[in-house]
């Protein structure tokens, strides 16, 4: 399986992070999330998941932070549209993200669902992860990642990862 993501110049388009125009911006975060294009997954998909997440982040705030979690995407979706995460919401479930934290205590309108970089000290490489999955999962809309780990265990058929840069 493949995923792939338009870059410009290497790195994500400004539009989906710190330099997203203020109609994209919620309380302060970039809002509209990037497309992507899945290829060559095995037979038998029923869903996508997916986990956006930012190792770098963990020597700015002490942990990885967590960008989007998707699950139950219809096989079908191949092609997740810009700004999925906001528009076409509806059709899977989205887990809570790092603004969801006790340790954060970020606005309610983006404790779930797609927020996008802004790395505050240097370029941060994204890690974003698709997974393609046997099954629906038994999640719903604000689960955590962990609970994605638990419930995928034993249904991923194939999993891909692409390195995603974002300018500071």
């Amino acid at each position: 399986m493949r995923i792939s993501v338009p870059l410009v110049n290497g790195l994500l388009p400004d539009k989906y992070g710190k330099y997203a125009p203020i109609s994209d911006m919620l309380a302060d975060h970039p809002t509209r999330s990037f497309p992507i294009q899945i290829t060559n997954a095995p037979a038998g998909v029923k869903s996508y998941a997916l986990v956006f997440i930012d190792f770098d982040s963990t020597p700015v705030c002490g942990f990885t932070w967590i960008h989007w979690l998707a699950a139950n995407i219809p096989a079908t979706m191949t092609a997740i549209p810009e700004n999925a995460s906001r528009a076409a919401g509806d059709q899977f479930v989205q887990g809570n993200n790092s603004n969801a934290g006790a340790l954060v205590n970020g606005d309610e309108r983006i404790r779930q669902g797609y927020v996008g970089p802004q790395p505050p000290d240097k370029n941060h490489d994204y890690t974003l992860t698709v997974y393609a999955l046997d099954s629906t999962l038994p999640l719903t809309n604000g689960y955590w990642l962990n609970d994605f780990y638990h419930a995928a265990q034993g249904h991923v058929l194939a999993k891909a990862t692409a390195t995603l840069p974002s300018r500071v």
